[in-house]
């Protein structure tokens, strides 16, 4: 830690204004840009950049009607996953993969990640590259870092986009992206693109927004940065037998591929060569629905969203975009509508069990209560909803 020299003119009251001025969130607006920019040249940054970066940053009220108001995934696996691994991506992500062979062989020798994981995510955040959001990223991101909710989630984003204008990756005015500051073609937040950005075609500039180049190996370096293992599979769909240990099924379970596939649990491929690899069984309808393994590195689907829906669709996408077969749809038990999702988590919540907010929406902590119940009840532990379950509580 080295020590940073001031002017005898700087006071110790003035540092520790400044301190508190950086530190605030809500208030005058023009105060809080100054804020911001202090902390920006104390970073290192130009002010220059910063006086570019935020001139004329205006505070967006849709941002806040967004983030309010967050859509969620209350669909099934099923739907979802139907509607978004389309006949029509697959085609379009197959042709990207072709023409673009080099940049995403560049992606897998660099960064261990196979084309087709980066390929789903591209497809599935903005179609490839199509529909990246028409929201201003500055006023965006100056937004919701005022916003006294989440302002130390998004401060650190709007000095990083400081960064990226001192570079000139970025027009504060004229760039647009997702309400929540993501930018480009792959949807990434200007602290990421910072510190893991790649210049793929080799301009001197670091440009995810127009760059299929620069999108692709920087999503690649960012995968390869939330721990994904080269060379490992991520997901694998399976077939399963009618009596299982359904409790165990989901995460956390402790056990490998090899221990599911001992007790009858077949890959329809019939590679089994990652056996000896941690392996959790996913269920996303049931036992009766579509099944799947994950492997270590589907937890790097996780960390790029937390919905179980989303990510599970994602890394299905991928494998088919490496020449996987469609999933079985199988014949899932029927499920809850929302009121009835409502009523379930009430009844777990009344039980003891954490299901966080009721909301009608299959998270994590619903899964795990209603295993545990379905356990409790003498049923099949899968973790699927069903009105028997709501009946039996």
């Amino acid at each position: 830690m080295h020590m940073l020299r001031l002017p005898l003119a700087v006071t110790l009251a003035s540092l520790l204004a400044t301190s508190a001025m950086a530190a605030e969130c809500g208030g005058d607006l023009s105060t809080f840009l100054q804020g911001v920019k202090a902390e920006a040249v104390a970073a290192g940054a130009s002010a220059a950049a910063a006086d570019k970066a935020l001139a004329g940053a205006q505070i967006d009220q849709k941002v806040l009607s967004r983030d309010r108001a967050q859509g969620v995934f209350k669909q099934t696996f099923l739907d979802f996953s139907q509607r978004t691994v389309s006949k029509a991506r697959l085609d379009i992500g197959a042709k990207k993969i072709r023409e673009l062979s080099d940049v995403f062989g560049r992606a897998e020798s660099e960064f261990g990640v196979p084309a087709g994981v980066i390929a789903a995510f591209w497809a599935m955040e903005t179609d490839f590259g199509a529909v990246q959001g028409d929201f201003n990223t500055r006023n965006a991101l100056v937004t919701l870092a005022h916003d006294c909710r989440r302002p130390e989630l998004f401060r650190p984003q709007l000095l990083a986009l400081i960064t990226m204008v001192e570079h000139g990756d970025l027009e504060p005015e004229s760039n647009t992206g997702a309400w929540a500051g993501e930018i480009g073609q792959v949807q990434m937040l200007p602290k990421d693109i910072v510190a893991l950005g790649v210049d793929g075609d080799g301009n001197g500039h670091i440009d995810v927004k127009k760059s299929s180049a620069d999108a692709i190996l920087t999503a690649a370096k960012f995968i390869q940065h939330l721990g994904f293992r080269r060379g490992e599979p991520w997901i694998q769909e399976v077939t399963v037998p009618e009596n299982l240990p359904w409790e165990k099924t989901g995460f956390d379970a402790g056990m490998t591929a090899g221990d599911w596939f001992k007790l009858g649990v077949k890959p329809r491929n019939g590679d089994t060569s990652a056996a000896n690899l941690e392996g959790e069984l996913l269920l996303p309808q049931g036992r009766k629905g579509p099944a799947f393994m994950a492997y270590p590195n589907f937890n790097i689907y996780l960390e790029w969203n937390q919905s179980f829906i989303y990510t599970t669709s994602a890394a299905y996408f991928a494998t088919r975009l490496m020449g996987a077969e469609p999933y079985l749809k199988g014949n899932p038990e029927q499920g809850l509508d929302d009121n009835q999702m409502k009523q379930l988590q009430t009844k777990l919540q009344a039980a003891g069990h954490d299901v966080g907010k009721i909301d009608g929406i299959l998270g994590a902590g619903t899964r795990v209560a209603i295993q545990k119940e379905q356990q409790r009840l003498g049923m099949p532990a899968d973790g699927w909803p069903t009105p028997a379950l709501l009946a039996a509580l």
